[in-house]
C-alpha cells in the first residue's frame, strides 16, 4: 500500500474550517482505492497568525520544507488587517513560483441541484475547463517605486511573457480539450492594446493551434470574453488565459455556476518533479469566519483533484461522485446555495456518501 506525504496549510479565515472537512473525506475516499493507499498529513501553521507572531507570513526555508512532499493542500491565505500584497507574494505565490506549478487549472461546472443565477440554464449546460497562466504573465511581480510619498512617485509594474511560459500553458490545455466531447480551446487575449507580449501569446497560440486540428478554436479579447461568460457560457469548453485574465474569469465562472462555495482548483506541476498546491478558489471570507456556515464542498472538490493528480482515480471519482449526488438531491447545503447548513453537517453528508 502506498502512503502519500501531504503538506496542509490551513492558513486563515474559514481555511481551517473548510480544510478539515476536506482533509475526512479524501481519507474516506482513500479507502476505495483497489491497490490500497494511505494519506500522511503533516500541518504547517503558516498564515497571518504566523506573521503578526514573526513578522513574515513563513519561515524563511518554508519552501524547503514543502518540497520532500508529493502535495499541498491549502485552505486560504489573507486578512483584513494585512495588505493581499503581503499575504500573496509572502506565502501563495513564491509556492506557485518556486515548484513552477504553472498550470492552474479551474473547473466551472454548472451540477444539477444548483440554481444559475443566469436564466434557463440547464445542469451540466456550463462545463467551463480553465487553463490559467500560473507563474508568469501579469503576476511576475517585477518592478519598482520611485519617489516614495513624494507627488512625483512613480510605480512600475512590468508583465512578463516568455514563449515557452506561452506555448506550454497553451500546450497544456489543447491536450485536455483532446480528451474532451467538444474539443474546443478559447484563448483570452488583449492584443489591440498590449502589443508586445499579449502579441506574442496570440502568435503561440496560433503555433500550438496548428498541431492540433481536430479542435476548434476562438481568441476573445478578454472585455468580449467576461461578457460571453454571462451571455453564452455554454458555449466555451476550455479555456486558456494569462494569470490576471484567467483570474478575473475564474470567478466570474464560479458565480455563473451557481456559488463560489464550489469553486476548485489546482496549481499543478505537470512533471510532477515539484509537489503541486490544490486549494478552493474562495479565498479566507473574513465576513464569515468562525460562523460555521462556510461552503466545505470547494475544499473537498480541491482535495478530490489532488488525489486525481496523485494517480488515485477511483478516490477521486468518489468525491465527485458524492458531491455531485448529494446536490442533486438536495442534501443539507450551506446559505451561499440557499440551505441552512453548517459547514460540518455538509461535511458530514458528504463522508456520509462516501462510506455508503
Amino acid at each position: 500500500m502506498q502512503t502519500f506525504r501531504i503538506a496542509v496549510l490551513e492558513g486563515d479565515g474559514i481555511g481551517p474550517e473548510v480544510t478539515r472537512e476536506a482533509m475526512r473525506a479524501a481519507e474516506i475516499a482513500v479507502r476505495r482505492e483497489p491497490a490500497g493507499a494511505a494519506l500522511e498529513w503533516t500541518k504547517f501553521p503558516w498564515g497571518t497568525d504566523y506573521y503578526f507572531e514573526h513578522g513574515r507570513m513563513a519561515p524563511a526555508d518554508y519552501l524547503d520544507q514543502l518540497r520532500p512532499f508529493d502535495a499541498i493542500l491549502l485552505g486560504a491565505v489573507g486578512h483584513p488587517k494585512v495588505q493581499d500584497h503581503i499575504t500573496l507574494n509572502g506565502l501563495l505565490l513564491p509556492i506557485r513560483r518556486k515548484f513552477d506549478q504553472y498550470v492552474c487549472l479551474r473547473p466551472s461546472y454548472l451540477y444539477d441541484g444548483v440554481d444559475s443565477p443566469l436564466r434557463d440554464k440547464a445542469p451540466g449546460s456550463i462545463d467551463i475547463l480553465v487553463f490559467r497562466e500560473n507563474t508568469e504573465g501579469e503576476y511576475a511581480n517585477i518592478g519598482g517605486r520611485l519617489y516614495q510619498q513624494v507627488p512625483e512617485e512613480v510605480a512600475i509594474q512590468t508583465a512578463v511573457f516568455t514563449r515557452r511560459g506561452c506555448e506550454r500553458i497553451i500546450r497544456a490545455a489543447f491536450e485536455a480539450a483532446v480528451t474532451r466531447p467538444r474539443k474546443k480551446v478559447s484563448s483570452i487575449t488583449k492584443s489591440n492594446a498590449q502589443g508586445y507580449g499579449m502579441v506574442l501569446w496570440d502568435e503561440t497560440f496560433s503555433a500550438v493551434a496548428a498541431e492540433f486540428p481536430q479542435i476548434s478554436t476562438e481568441s476573445l479579447l478578454i472585455d468580449r470574453a467576461v461578457m460571453e461568460f454571462v451571455r453564452r457560457p455554454e458555449s466555451f469548453d476550455v479555456v486558456v488565459a494569462s494569470n490576471l485574465f484567467g483570474d478575473i474569469l475564474t470567478d466570474l465562472g464560479a458565480i455563473v455556476v451557481g456559488s463560489m462555495g464550489l469553486a476548485s482548483s489546482g496549481n499543478i506541476d505537470p512533471t510532477r518533479k515539484c509537489p503541486s498546491m490544490f486549494e478552493p478558489v474562495h479565498g479566507s471570507a473574513p465576513d464569515i469566519t468562525g460562523k460555521g456556515i462556510a461552503n466545505p464542498l470547494a475544499a473537498i472538490l480541491s482535495a478530490g483533484m489532488m488525489l486525481e493528480h496523485l494517480g488515485l482515480k477511483t478516490a477521486a471519482a468518489a468525491i465527485h461522485q458524492a458531491v455531485t449526488a448529494g446536490l442533486k438531491r438536495g442534501e443539507p447545503r450551506t446559505p451561499d446555495l440557499g440551505g441552512t447548513a453548517t459547514t460540518t453537517e455538509v461535511g458530514a453528508a458528504v463522508c456520509r456518501r462516501l462510506e455508503a
